[in-house]
């Protein structure tokens, strides 16, 4: 069996595998949207909701997609080998989506910064690029980046985000037998680790800072607004007069941002079991702009 460091370097050097006849699903086209931006889908890991993203981008096609980083979790997989059918099926699909005209950009992240040594590269169709600008139907200019170059923990402590995400991990762990009993119990799905960064003032006030970082760079840059991942909080809100807008991740929240023919903007949670977004209607709205 080979181990993780050859199946890695193997997809960075020849890119994603060929597709194969007969992946899953078709796209739908009543939710067509001009663009969607995901993130934080960790391929590779135990925690990475693949069957959601999937029945979210059959129920979405777009002109363009944006993965905004840490598609693939290089350091999960450098240390275990770990990628089910249904993570094989996402790259599938993306290639899929990329065969039949959809713009596909990757913008890679910490957790498959491997992918930044082939920036000016198209692996099948998926094109490779640092950072992007995204211009929406209404003009405005939008900053498409990772977001962990405003991380000082990366940046500075690089052992101390690798001892992060271990127990991260070990927290994700937890939460699916904590959440596996509660479904017993007919309870809806709930974050630990969520309700601990909403608990924890350090926590959040390194979300606070994070956001405002990324925002005023956006601005000194004289862009409208600018779409982020990294953190794992989905986000749609001004800063000074600047749109921060963090797409989430497929760990947990199952977010995406998504941009419609007229202009506006959508955050949208995703629950697979209803082929419908959480809290449609009012809540949809509140975060539309």
């Amino acid at each position: 069996m080979r181990t993780s460091f050859e199946a890695l370097n193997q997809w960075a050097t020849q890119g994603p595998p060929t597709e194969v006849e007969g992946d899953p699903g078709g796209d739908e086209g009543r939710n067509r949207v001009r663009a969607v931006f995901i993130s934080d889908l960790h391929l590779g890991t135990p925690g990475c909701q693949a069957e959601a993203l999937l029945d979210f981008l059959k129920h979405h096609p777009s002109e363009t997609l944006y993965l905004v980083g840490d598609i693939i979790d290089g350091w999960q997989l450098r240390r275990r080998w770990f990628w089910p059918q249904a993570h094989n099926d996402v790259v599938q699909k993306l290639l899929r989506r990329a065969r039949k005209g959809c713009q596909i950009i990757f913008i890679p992240g910490n957790h498959d910064e491997f992918a930044r040594g082939f920036v000016g590269h198209s692996f099948g169709g998926i094109e490779v690029v640092e950072q992007a600008i995204h211009t929406t139907v209404d003009g405005r200019r939008l900053w498409v980046i990772h977001g962990d170059h405003f991380d000082g923990v990366i940046q500075c402590a690089k052992w101390l985000a690798y001892l992060g995400d271990n127990l991260y991990e070990l927290l994700l762990r937890v939460n699916r037998h904590l959440n596996s009993l509660r479904g017993r119990l007919g309870l809806p799905y709930w974050s630990l680790s969520a309700y601990l960064k909403g608990k924890v003032k350090k926590a959040l006030n390194y979300v606070m800072d994070f956001e405002v970082a990324v925002a005023t760079e956006a601005r000194r840059r004289g862009l409208d607004g600018v779409v982020c991942g990294h953190i794992h909080r989905a986000e749609m809100r001004t800063i000074q007069g600047t749109l921060y807008c963090n797409d989430g991740d497929w760990v947990e929240s199952h977010t995406a941002l998504v941009e419609h023919f007229d202009g506006r903007l959508e955050l949208v949670h995703w629950n697979p079991s209803l082929g419908l977004p959480h809290g449609v209607g009012t809540a949809i709205k509140a975060l539309s702009t």
